[in-house]
């Protein structure tokens, strides 16, 4: 097969989540252990750090991959969904993994696929699995898909684990309370394997305890070792100041008591997920990781240029300013709202897209209601209509037009917008991923 039609063929046989939802999903690993059997247990084959939470996942592993990267190491780099290109999900020091790659993996394993029908996301796993063995790779940094307890990648035995936080999203899938799904999440903690939890709640924390209790894994709560001071932000970098206040509980402090971060991802939000990565540093340090100071500075300064990594409070356009950002669950949106706190702008635009699974009351209720609004909505089968979701946000006062296509929607609001407005595009990973940066002011 050729290489669109290997993807063809991945996406129209194999279940995916983020286009049909929690039918996608399989409720065991018997299916990623049978695949990794078959491919020879390549995920034995290399050093792994593991990372699950509910938001900030994917920038902690990327940020870890940067770090890993201005080491020296040849750092493998898991994740999902992509934006543009399937093979972001697969990445080697940044670079994504080739077509071929992925044309011949998926011919070798057509076989298996066709007897035991697994999900998009299994296959996936292995196909990284695989390619992070073939490649070499001295660490690859493994974010999890929904969970973790039953997430098709826990069948690794991490050097180290992170969790970022826990919040309200894939309820039905995770559960109910906080505490169920926080203890979902937990099942990445392994066995004496150090585990970093980057921000706590205190109807979780318990959980954590209990778990990393059960299996005698240390445990490191990011606030117990650095505090967030103060932010500074200039769109593009933000300097961030911590403070470490119980420096002495680790053995190996890389910072001094009062250090400043810059980092090319700069959300405010990011100060979170920086403390979680910055204690793991100081945790790996001790391990043997040849991770220094001045290394972990500069691979924070440089998350997008080492990795690739889009979407995070990203600046695209100079005048008016537009930012695209994934965020689309509670947590996600008041992190959001933070962060525009700090920022000088003259009116803001909000362009917006939602899926039908999510808590979209629960979002909208929380968007600023003096600004102008752009329903729309990605094309996937999971989309909430965009006339829907205007008429959900009318009802909570929040007002504006429908569009079928997200580049007509931010359209519109450069038509709008004066040079001195912001104008932001969140909601949904797939709707950010249709944003044709090409059409671009």
């Amino acid at each position: 097969m050729a290489y669109q039609d290997t993807l063809d063929y991945l996406y129209s046989r194999l279940p995916m989540f983020s286009r049909i939802g929690a039918a996608a999903i399989k409720n065991d690993l018997n299916n990623t252990n049978a695949i990794c059997a078959y491919l020879g247990n390549p995920q034995q084959k290399f050093k792994t750090i593991h990372v699950a939470g509910t938001n900030g996942k994917g920038s902690t592993s990327h940020m870890l991959a940067s770090i890993f990267q201005e080491a020296g190491y040849t750092t493998g780099l898991y994740t999902s969904p992509h934006l543009y290109d399937f093979r972001e999900r697969i990445k080697v020091n940044g670079e994504m993994c080739s077509k071929e790659f992925v044309t011949s993996f998926t011919n070798k394993v057509k076989g298996l696929i066709e007897k035991i029908e697994p999900s998009f996301f299994e296959i996936t796993v292995g196909m990284a699995f695989d390619y992070f063995a073939q490649q070499k790779c001295d660490i690859a940094i493994i974010e999890t898909g929904l969970g973790g307890r039953l997430d098709s990648t826990n069948i690794i035995n991490p050097e180290l684990s992170i969790i970022t936080n826990i919040g309200w999203d894939h309820m039905a899938l995770l559960g109910n309370t906080l505490p169920e799904i926080a203890a979902e999440k937990a099942g990445i903690i392994k066995a004496d394997t150090p585990v970093v939890i980057s921000e706590v709640l205190p109807e979780t924390k318990p959980v954590f305890e209990q778990k990393a209790n059960n299996v005698n894994a240390p445990i490191y709560f990011a606030e117990d070792f650095i505090a967030f001071n103060s932010f500074q932000n200039n769109w593009k970098t933000s300097l961030f100041e911590f403070n470490q206040p119980l420096i002495h509980l680790l053995d190996a402090p890389l910072f001094q008591k009062v250090f400043t971060i810059e980092c090319d991802l700069p959300g405010k939000y990011q100060n979170k997920n920086l403390k979680g990565v910055l204690v793991a540093a100081q945790i790996l340090a001790t391990m043997g990781w040849k991770l220094t100071a001045s290394k972990i500075a500069k691979a924070l300064l440089n998350v997008k240029k080492n990795t690739g990594l889009m979407g995070r409070w990203e600046c695209i356009q100079e005048s008016p300013k537009l930012v695209l950002d994934v965020a689309h669950n509670e947590p996600g949106m008041i992190a959001l709202l933070d962060q525009l706190e700090g920022i000088h702008y003259h009116q803001l635009h909000i362009v917006t897209g939602m899926v039908k699974d999510k808590d979209v009351d629960s979002v909208l209720k929380l968007l600023p209601a003096n600004a102008t609004y752009y329903f729309t909505q990605s094309h996937i089968p999971r989309a909430l209509p965009a006339n829907e979701l205007a008429q959900k946000a009318s009802m909570m006062n929040r007002n504006g037009s429908c569009f079928e296509d997200v580049n007509l929607a931010i359209k519109q609001a450069n038509k709008n917008a004066n040079p001195q407005d912001l104008i932001l595009v969140i909601g949904s990973v797939f709707l950010v991923a249709e944003v044709d940066r090409n059409l671009i002011n």
